[in-house]
Parts: C-alpha cells; sequence; structure tokens
C-alpha cells in the first residue's frame, strides 16, 4: 500500500465523515442515488433531498414505476435536472435490461444513462468493494496539489495524467475508507479556498504545500464571457390560480412545469389572447429575477397579468391551471418557485 492511501486510510477512520445517509448501507441503490445528487451539489444541500427521494423512491423499481414528473417534484429545486430524467431512465433500464438487479460489472454501470466512470468507480467502491478509482472535482484538486501538476484539469491531457496517477495510488484493501478519505480530505480540509493545510495528513509529501502553490492550484478554468439573456414570464393569475406550461423534455428546465416565457417587453395583452384565448389586465412587474447556469445567465421580468375571461380549461394539454399551493408543490424550476412564493406573500 502506498503512504498516500496509507495516510488517507488512517485519517479517514479518525476525523472522516462517518454519519452521511447514505454511508449506513451498502445498496448500490442507495448508494447511486446519492452519487448523482452529489455531483456539482454540495452535501448539505443533498442531505434533504435525499432522505425525502428515498423515502418517495426506496427501491430500483418503485423509482422506474413513477412518472417523470412524480421523480421531476421531488428533485425540484435541486438543480441540473437532466441526472433526475437520467436516474429514472436508469431504473427503467435496470429493470428491463438487468431483472431489477443494480449490475455489479463495473463495465455495465457506466453504460447506464448519466453514469461517467468516477461515478461507477465510486458506486462499486462503496457497494461491492471493488478497486476501482474516482477522480471528481474534489479528488482532482487533491492530486493537482500533491504533484504540483499545472494546467486546468478539464483538458484532456491532464485528466489521462490524473487518471494514471490516481490508478497508481490505489490500494488492493480497506477501499470503502481510500474512497471515502478522497472526498472527505477535498471537502473538508483541501478546499478550493482557505485549505487547511496545516490538519492534511499528505502535507509531508504535498509538493504544493512544499512549494508553496497551493494558492495556485489547480490552475483555474480559463475565463471566458458569460453569456446573458432576458426572457419575461406570463403571470397569468385567475383569482388563487396560475397558468403554468410543461417545458420541453430536454434542454433548460427539461420536463418541469413553468410559467409561459416570451422574449417580447410589451403586448401581453396580445400576446395572452392569441396563444391562450385569455382576456387580461395588466398589473406592475415584479423585480427582475437572475439566475445563472453553467454556460449563461438568465434574467427574468416576472410579468403579472390578471386574468379578465378565460376558457374553462387550459387550452393545450401540456398547460394546467393550479392552485398557489399546489404550483409550488409541483415540479418547478427554483426561479418559478420564488415568484409563487411572492405571490403567496401579497
Amino acid at each position: 500500500m502506498t503512504d498516500f492511501a496509507s495516510r488517507l486510510i488512517t485519517w479517514q477512520k479518525i476525523h472522516g465523515r462517518h454519519d452521511l445517509p447514505w454511508q449506513k448501507t451498502t445498496d448500490p441503490y442507495a448508494i447511486w442515488v446519492s452519487e448523482i445528487m452529489l455531483q456539482q451539489t454540495q452535501v448539505s444541500a443533498v442531505v434533504a433531498y435525499y432522505s425525502k427521494f428515498m423515502m418517495r423512491f426506496p427501491t430500483i423499481s418503485t423509482l422506474a414505476i413513477a412518472t417523470q414528473d412524480e421523480v421531476l417534484q421531488h428533485w425540484s429545486g435541486l438543480g441540473y435536472y437532466s441526472r433526475a430524467r437520467n436516474l429514472h431512465h436508469a431504473a427503467q433500464t435496470i429493470m428491463h435490461e438487468h431483472n431489477g438487479e443494480f449490475p455489479q460489472d463495473f463495465v455495465a454501470i457506466q453504460t447506464l444513462p448519466g453514469i461517467g466512470r468516477s461515478t461507477a468507480a465510486a458506486i462499486a467502491s462503496f457497494a461491492f468493494n471493488q478497486v476501482q478509482t474516482i477522480l471528481d472535482g474534489n479528488v482532482k484538486r487533491v492530486l493537482t496539489r500533491y504533484f504540483a501538476i499545472a494546467g486546468w484539469p478539464g483538458t484532456l491531457k491532464i485528466e489521462k495524467q490524473l487518471w494514471t496517477l490516481a490508478e497508481s495510488l490505489l490500494p488492493k484493501t480497506e477501499m470503502v475508507a481510500y474512497t471515502q478519505g478522497l472526498m472527505d480530505l477535498g471537502a473538508t480540509l483541501c478546499t478550493r479556498s482557505k485549505p487547511k493545510c496545516g490538519s492534511c495528513p499528505l502535507n509531508n509529501n504535498c509538493e504544493a504545500y512544499k512549494q508553496n502553490l497551493v494558492s495556485t492550484l489547480p490552475t483555474p478554468k480559463p475565463r471566458k464571457a458569460i453569456p446573458e439573456k432576458q426572457i419575461t414570464m406570463l403571470i397569468l393569475m385567475h383569482g388563487n390560480e396560475v397558468l403554468l406550461e410543461k417545458r420541453p423534455p430536454t434542454g433548460v428546465w427539461g420536463g418541469l412545469w413553468s410559467f409561459p416565457e416570451t422574449e417580447a417587453t410589451d403586448n401581453f395583452a396580445a400576446i395572452s389572447h392569441d396563444k391562450f384565448g385569455i382576456s387580461v389586465q395588466i398589473d406592475q412587474p415584479l423585480p427582475i429575477l437572475s439566475h445563472a447556469f453553467t454556460h449563461f445567465k438568465l434574467h427574468i421580468l416576472p410579468q403579472p397579468l390578471k386574468v379578465i375571461k378565460r376558457l374553462t380549461q387550459a387550452r393545450e394539454p401540456s398547460q394546467v391551471w393550479l392552485s398557489l399551493e399546489d404550483a409550488i408543490g409541483a415540479a418547478i424550476p427554483t426561479p418559478v418557485r420564488r415568484i409563487l412564493q411572492t405571490l403567496m406573500q401579497r
């Protein structure tokens, strides 16, 4: 066993995290759900969602037979909704192609929607005690500092180098403690800012620490101007009810319910009449909301419209009238929830 692995395992057993809800099981389904939720989301945000999700979908079969609306509703607010759609699709794949049993074969795990090499390795390590290496963002940070590797880790060249190094450090035993130790070290000590190098079990051989390079590694991603977009959300209100539209199954907020959108900044009465068969009175707009996505920033102008006359039912199957209370409990994006909360307080 390498000195790196030995020190990390010893540290994890004493100082690592041991009380997270998904650490108390070897059920691959429960571990899989946690790993998907933890992609690009901090542990503190995941814990509450995870518990509620597992109560509603305790097994692969319950997740597989659920509707996508139900799954997205229980994911609402966690973001990166393609994760939920992939999780749902993968559960159905497991039921149809693996007789409802989560596959143990490492290659087979990676064929499931939404599971890449690192996520598959985490599941295989925690659920099946397999010797597989992970390489998520935390681990990349640990390794670039430990070996003083310059260059943005997102490039193919640097990532390939990190995979090779990660594999060279693997122990043949104690995989659960080792894998968890990598995650814990990156999350609690070897953090992006203000790392606690003095408490790190690896600092005696960490090249970045010895060379005073910790603050400059990993090399940040080259900055590019983030595109910005502005839309108007039409808040069509009839008494205590609002009109929601189901978004297309893919893309931003795919499959979620949201307010109708337009890029127009006026003529809202004409838009409402032509698109929805509704007569409206235009109210004062709510404050602009800004929401950051991975690749662009969205500025939302919420425009309340008081409905004077409407059809008894929504014109399209993808549209629905809901009370404010029911709407806020639906599968909706975070900005829509914030708007609904504002409306309920008026």
